[in-house]
């Protein structure tokens, strides 16, 4: 083996396990906050004191308390703020995309029995998609659409159907169906490193001036947050299916990505709603009902 193509092979393993680590990493924390938001006691009469709850982990209590202000100046300088995570698992995640899929475009990417594209134009789609995608989102989220739950929720199935569809038409099955994937890990990283951070950055300023910072900062970081949420499952669910040749090379596998959007955010709703102490089993029980009917109908309509 030269010594190129060998070198290559273990960067793609670095970068890879590197991937699968920080991606842990970041999803940990998208549950944990989402939970700790929910469980919080929040009947607590104090005008800073926002929520409380006590945890155990490895033998020791702890305490936790959400603020209505900022802490003291002298916290703020220990404060932590995660970012990498997210940060670390796009950057990897775009190198693996380079190294893997665009370096091979001519192997992974194009399909001549699906459209006859040069690389160049295969990769070219490929950013292209990823920018505009971003831009639609982020529009949305800016407009009043974001008010009406159902309206935004109705507009992003829409989407993703069309999204999910069209690709079939330009790439080959794989990179199809990873494209759906790197769209929604891009507007995952968009929500984190355009909205998050630099709203969370924001409220710091304005804490060490002693102003009062802009309540909306806060609402529109965890507006974010829990569409970064309830998109892991299905992230998740595409970063696995590239080992599972059935699923992404059959004729719908659009419509069976698409599928398992609506059975993953389902079982995700009901695990967010279980957090508030409403519990609706029904919601699980129907998405697994869902994913075993799916299951069943792709082994009667195989290839």
């Amino acid at each position: 083996m030269e010594f190129l193509p060998y070198s290559l092979k273990w960067l793609e393993l670095i970068l890879r396990w590197g991937h699968v680590l920080f991606a842990i990493l970041w999803v940990g924390n998208s549950f944990l906050f989402n939970y700790l938001d929910n469980k919080l006691n929040k009947d607590i009469s104090s005008d800073d004191i926002d929520g409380e709850g006590y945890l155990m982990h490895s033998g020791y209590y702890y305490k936790l308390t959400r603020l209505k202000k900022s802490p003291a100046l002298e916290y703020l300088n220990s404060l932590v703020i995660f970012k990498w995570q997210s940060y670390l698992t796009f950057a990897t995640g775009i190198l693996l995309l380079i190294i893997i899929y665009y370096y091979n475009s001519g192997i992974l990417m194009v399909d001549k029995r699906v459209l006859d594209i040069t690389p160049f134009n295969a990769i070219l789609i490929s950013i292209i998609s990823l920018v505009i995608s971003w831009f639609v989102y982020d529009f949305l989220c800016q407009s009043k659409i974001i008010k009406n739950n159902i309206l935004f929720i109705l507009i992003i199935i829409i989407l993703l159907v069309l999204v999910s569809f069209g690709f079939t038409k330009i790439f080959g099955p794989k990179f199809a169906f990873l494209s759906v994937g790197l769209i929604i890990g891009t507007n995952m990283f968009g929500n984190v490193f355009t909205v998050i951070i630099p709203n969370q950055i924001n409220i710091i300023n304005s804490s060490l001036k002693s102003e009062k910072f802009d309540t909306t900062l806060s609402i529109t970081a965890k507006e974010r947050s829990i569409h970064n949420n309830y998109s892991t499952f299905l992230v998740l669910f595409i970063m696995l299916s590239g080992h599972f040749s059935f699923i992404v090379y059959h004729k719908y596998n659009w419509l069976i990505l698409c599928l398992v959007a609506l059975i993953s955010g389902t079982a995700r709703h009901f695990f967010n709603l279980r957090g508030k102490n409403i519990h609706r089993l029904y919601i699980f029980i129907c998405a697994i009902i869902s994913l075993i009917i799916l299951a069943v109908l792709l082994f009667i309509f195989k290839n």
